[in-house]
């Protein structure tokens, strides 16, 4: 379940929320707005396949609980390109120093590191065009901080305004942990699992976002630094 499918029974882009360690949250206020319905669409949205729990809060707000947040990735890859993206106002980050200090580096870093990460999975057999591999394969941690990430852009998009340059680096920062702890390729002489496959399409997500947003800014995306 996904923030736009969630969106079409709503009438409104949920927002995530929570860290998404434990369980993957979108919050909504649609039944704030039309209480005498909440608690018809509260049962619409438990219906939904891939919906795990819908909590209906005392201030009217709806918190639902998906049972595979991973499906955002591909959401994101089979969305068309937004080229059309209106550039966002920047006084623009300078390309040194090439250290953490610089978000701008940590950015671009960032998309260098989801572009490499496709070129070695093309180069390892991992298999980064089939199934997902369930809702347990980007169940760890560093993986579902990322996903958090990426779930907050359905909602920011909605309000008309992403706010990129931000939003960039916590995304970048999110994935450069995953990228370090959480490898997207086996190591070693390990076996490729359906896990790989799944960090994979995760890079290709998050390359495909920081491109939109770098691009929004001014910036060519860079395949290598």
């Amino acid at each position: 379940m996904t923030p736009g499918r969630l969106g079409e029974a709503l009438g409104e882009v949920p927002a995530p929320r929570g860290s998404w360690e434990h369980e993957a949250v979108y919050v909504s206020a649609a039944a704030v707005r039309a209480p005498a319905a909440a608690r018809r669409l509260a049962g619409r949205l438990r219906r939904l396949p891939g919906v795990a729990e819908v909590r209906e809060r005392p201030n009217g707000m709806l918190e639902i609980v998906v049972t595979d947040p991973g499906e955002i990735v591909t959401e994101i890859i089979q969305a068309a390109p937004r080229s059309e993206s209106a550039a966002e106002p920047h006084p623009g980050w300078p390309d040194t120093p090439r250290t953490w200090d610089n978000p701008g580096f940590v950015v671009r870093y960032a998309h260098a590191r989801a572009v490499a990460v496709e070129r070695w999975a093309r180069d390892l057999g991992v298999p980064a065009d089939g199934p997902m591999g369930g809702p347990d394969a980007l169940a760890g941690a560093w993986d579902r901080a990322v996903l958090r990430v990426l779930a907050e852009l359905p909602s920011r998009r909605a309000r008309g305004r992403v706010g990129w340059a931000s939003y960039l680096v916590r995304l970048a920062l999110a994935y450069h942990d995953a990228h370090e702890r959480a490898p997207a390729v086996p190591m070693g002489d390990r076996p490729v699992t359906p896990v790989h496959a799944a960090r994979v399409r995760l890079a290709r997500a998050v390359r495909r976002v920081l491109a939109e947003g770098l691009s929004a800014l001014g910036e060519t995306p860079p395949d290598r630094l």
